[in-house]
């Protein structure tokens, strides 16, 4: 790093000389006893420390630091992480600025997204080509198409060792130049697992069901799982190729998952897993990063505390809110522009599931979007309209969101009404994702 860089990133005028820094380091190794190596654009500090016996700690035990000042190194940073507990392994990045460092649970993600793949390629075949070029590969996660089996959906998810190896194969595959199979792949973090805690999983008498024919009915999925023991099955519901089934008892249904995994319904080979219950009430907001802003509300035509008493009908103030909560005069609008097609040019289908909620510019879309992730039933839209003073026909929508893992319903529905259809669905649906 020059020194210009760190007098500049340092508000105190703090400056270390190269001789002084590399004098600091060897008095730390020498003082713990640790390892320092560099590679790949950080440095490496433990991993394991010195008398370890047994595994590396399990997941859940590293946190991520940034915004660390550039002029700070592992000779001030260990002393400060100590005061936690015993170090493990420090993994320093040098390209971090700032002042004041902000500290999290790292989300340990080790598992990537893969998309563009050839639909006609099996597991073996992809699973073999993600270890020619990248190390640490545990195992791909391949599904078949809703309406072809002998097909897969166009993505795969690859599962690594590690949340590094994760990482570096991420690094190695994003630039573009592995070409599986001459076609040019996608590749990004795959979303994070729900993480539910294990008092709550041992309530659950849900199965969800997955890889089912799109022909495949309720009451013959119902029929199949009271094969294994009459009568147990409660309920049945089932959206394209999945399912979730509802069992009186619990016992049962881990008795019938461990029983009816793998079996064959109509030509499928089915996958069975207990459900994951989904808290509607915060899932939203945590899925974009949990930042609502008041500001959001204002822009959706919600009366401020100094406008309460205003009721204006009409047209919301905006219908470009981005839904993130970090809408401002100067953040980005989703990107809306246009680009020539050429003869020639290679377009591959995709599902809208697997884009990233950037590529959503409308409400409607964001909550279709999201309903999909959790699981749900999508929304359902009722119109309802009326007639203002001046004779206009006025219109809302109100929403309905189910959930098929414990089959509760909720409905929404804004407080202003619209003069078209258009406007009254993108408010409702703006309303409806506030308020999940």
């Amino acid at each position: 790093m020059h020194e210009d860089n760190k007098a500049a990133a340092n508000g105190c005028g703090k400056i270390r000389s190269g001789a002084q820094n590399g004098a600091a380091l060897l008095a730390l190794m020498e003082k713990t006893g640790y390892s320092m190596v560099q590679q790949n654009g950080q440095r490496k500090f433990g991993g394991p420390p010195p008398g370890w016996e047994g595994p590396p700690p399990p997941r859940g035990c590293e946190v991520f630091v940034g915004k660390i000042p550039r002029d700070m190194y592992e000779d001030e940073l260990v002393p400060v992480f100590e005061k936690a507990g015993k170090i493990y392994e420090l993994r320093l990045m040098m390209e971090f600025s700032g002042k004041f460092i902000g500290v999290c649970v790292s989300l340990d993600n080790c598992r990537l997204f893969i998309g563009a793949i050839p639909k006609d390629k099996k597991k073996e075949e992809i699973l073999n080509e993600m270890k020619k070029v990248t190390e640490g590969v545990v195992d791909v996660i391949v599904y078949p198409n809703a309406t072809d089996k002998t097909k897969n959906r166009g993505f795969a998810f690859v599962e690594y060792e590690s949340h590094r190896a994760a990482a570096m194969a991420r690094r190695r595959l994003i630039p573009g130049t592995f070409q599986p199979w001459g076609h040019t792949i996608q590749v990004d973090w795959a979303d994070p697992e729900k993480v539910v805690d294990e008092e709550t999983m041992q309530r659950v008498k849900v199965l969800y069901v997955r890889n089912l024919m799109i022909s495949t009915t309720e009451d013959k999925i119902k029929a199949e799982f009271n094969k294994f023991k009459p009568g147990i099955v409660e309920r049945v519901k089932k959206l394209r190729d999945y399912a979730f089934v509802h069992f009186f008892h619990r016992e049962d249904a881990v008795a019938a998952m461990s029983v009816m995994n793998g079996k064959c319904i109509d030509g499928a080979s089915i996958e069975v897993t207990l459900a994951k219950p989904v808290n509607k009430e915060s899932s939203w907001k945590h899925h974009f990063n949990g930042q609502i802003s008041p500001s959001s509300e204002n822009l959706l035509g919600f009366p401020s505390k100094e406008d309460s008493t205003q009721k204006s009908l009409g047209k919301p103030a905006s219908l470009s809110v981005r839904l993130n909560g970090q809408h401002s005069s100067g953040s980005p609008e989703v990107e809306r522009s246009t680009y020539p097609f050429f003869p020639g040019i290679k377009l591959t289908p995709i599902s809208m599931y697997s884009l990233k909620l950037s590529h959503f510019s409308s409400a409607v879309m964001h909550l279709d979007y999201f309903c999909h992730k959790n699981s749900w039933a999508p929304p359902e839209y009722c119109l309802y309209s009326t007639t203002s003073q001046d004779g206009k026909i006025l219109l809302v929508y109100r929403v309905l969101i189910s959930s098929i893992a414990d089959d509760s319903q909720s409905y929404f529905m804004p407080e202003k009404l619209c003069t078209t259809v258009e406007d009254a669905k993108e408010l409702a649906a703006q309303f409806t994702l506030l308020h999940l």
